[in-house]
């Protein structure tokens, strides 16, 4: 066993030898070598072939790869979306249910251009390498045939001279051989290459019409689950600016009696709004009249009883805002305060009862420095068309550009009704400028221009504040 081993190694080894010796002979030029033009032609376009698979293999490998990856990335940003999707907002459930679609889309997808384009271009391509081990065999086997060819030529040669027919015939059978064996393995080459090389037009007919049929039919697809979550997204917003998700606002509870508002069962005088950012204060119940020097309650004039409290002021003329509180209407006249808020005169301890926008008027005509007091304070407060451009106290001045009174920034957001007004929502910043027209001015609007947009228009002084 050992011996016919070693033979068969020596066998190889000479073999090798051979066909070393034969190329470089044939290099040099010493010899000449089999020529087959058109079976070179049919190398070159198996080459050319080969080289195309393989890059289209290579390639193709890549894509899917990325199609995987993009298909769970897919999967994971529409998790989040129905995660961020609130239940109580509109086409929750639709938004659900178009998700799951997009990943049954990309998993149909995948499986496709694995299965029906994946493996058979891998098919494809595993054909050449068997085709390559048989045309470096016929090769092999064509550098033998020229090499029992040269020896049999130099046999013939020698034989002449020294009449040596058994090497001439077993050189004869040994080319016989070596010619057999080549020409079966040249013959089936030249008739597979050919095949194999007009099968291409076929197989990539059908390998790319199929890619091209998956991906035109997800892409199709997956648009029409993005125009249903495009509907949703609009429904969303045009329920949101109808307000349907607006937080309800905090109404101002009624103001309590006079015990429950202070201990003290003292009312202290609010400063005016500037421009409506909190509601008005209810006035407080009148203090009891004091006692008699003799511990009996005298009743006050019927004159000077205090009148019933009056309703809550009205909102502007304009429009009534669900929230925030607006800017109360114009007090009452003189006449009426004085009626309201009259106090019967020389009771100690009384204390001046106030309304919302005016301040309380003693009745004291004995003491003529507390009647001009009263009667300044009565001016400070009268509301007056020119305070409507009234700069608030703490509005920066420097730096406004031309024709800006002050600035003040949206601490509500509000939606315009009319054409002349302006939208903003909770922090812009919104330039006050005048009235084009005077006679348009409006108790509790302003006229201002919003710096995000440049657009003017009138808005409610309250749902803002300067800065």
């Amino acid at each position: 066993m050992a011996e016919s081993k070693g033979a068969l190694i020596a066998k190889s080894v000479q073999k090798h030898a051979g066909r070393a010796k034969e190329k470089l002979l044939q290099n040099l030029g010493k010899v000449d070598r089999t020529l087959d033009d058109i079976f070179e032609e049919h190398l070159q376009n198996f080459n050319r072939q080969h080289q195309t698979a393989t890059r289209l293999q290579k390639e193709f490998n890549n894509y899917i790869r990325c199609i995987r990856a993009v298909q769970t990335a897919s999967k994971s940003l529409m998790e989040a979306i129905t995660e961020v999707y609130e239940s109580g907002w509109s086409g929750h459930d639709l938004l659900y249910v178009q998700a799951q679609n997009m990943e049954m889309l990309w998993q149909d997808f995948s499986h496709k251009l694995g299965d029906q384009v994946l493996i058979p271009l891998n098919t494809y391509t595993n054909q050449f390498p068997e085709v390559r081990k048989k045309i470096e065999k016929r090769g092999r086997k064509l550098v033998d045939y020229d090499g029992q060819r040269h020896s049999f030529q130099n046999l013939q040669a020698n034989a002449a001279k020294r009449r040596d027919d058994v090497k001439v015939t077993k050189g004869r059978e040994q080319l016989e051989e070596a010619k057999r064996t080549y020409e079966i393995l040249n013959s089936e080459l030249h008739d597979e290459l050919p095949a194999l090389y007009d099968s291409r037009v076929l197989f990539f007919v059908n390998n790319l019409q199929t890619l091209f049929s998956a991906e035109q039919l997800f892409h199709s697809e997956s648009s029409k689950v993005y125009a249903e979550l495009e509907a949703i997204t609009d429904k969303l917003a045009m329920d949101s600016q109808r307000g349907s998700y607006k937080k309800p606002s905090i109404k101002a509870l009624p103001a309590t009696n006079g015990n429950a508002a202070s201990p003290t069962n003292t009312v202290q005088t609010p400063s005016p709004a500037l421009n409506g950012d909190s509601p008005p204060s209810t006035p407080a119940s009148p203090s009891p009249a004091p006692s008699s020097p003799g511990g009996d309650v005298s009743p006050a004039p019927a004159d000077q009883l205090p009148a019933p409290r009056t309703p809550e002021p009205a909102p502007p003329a304009r429009r009534d805002p669900s929230s925030p509180p607006v800017t109360p209407a114009a007090p009452p006249d003189d006449k009426k305060v004085e009626e309201l808020y009259d106090i019967p005169v020389g009771s100690p301890g009384a204390v001046p009862k106030l309304n919302n926008n005016e301040e309380a008027r003693q009745q004291d005509d004995t003491h003529n420095d507390t009647t001009d007091k009263k009667e300044t304070d009565k001016l400070n407060q009268t509301p007056k068309t020119e305070e409507v451009y009234d700069i608030p106290v703490g509005a920066t001045l420097a730096g406004l550009p031309a024709g800006t009174l002050y600035r003040v920034r949206a601490t509500y957001r509000y939606t315009r009704e009319d054409c002349d007004e302006l939208s903003f929502e909770v922090g812009d910043i919104i330039r006050v400028v005048e009235y084009d027209d005077p006679d348009e001015q409006e108790e509790g609007w302003l006229m201002g221009i919003k710096e995000s947009t440049n657009e003017k228009g009138m808005f409610p002084a309250n749902f803002t504040r300067p800065i």
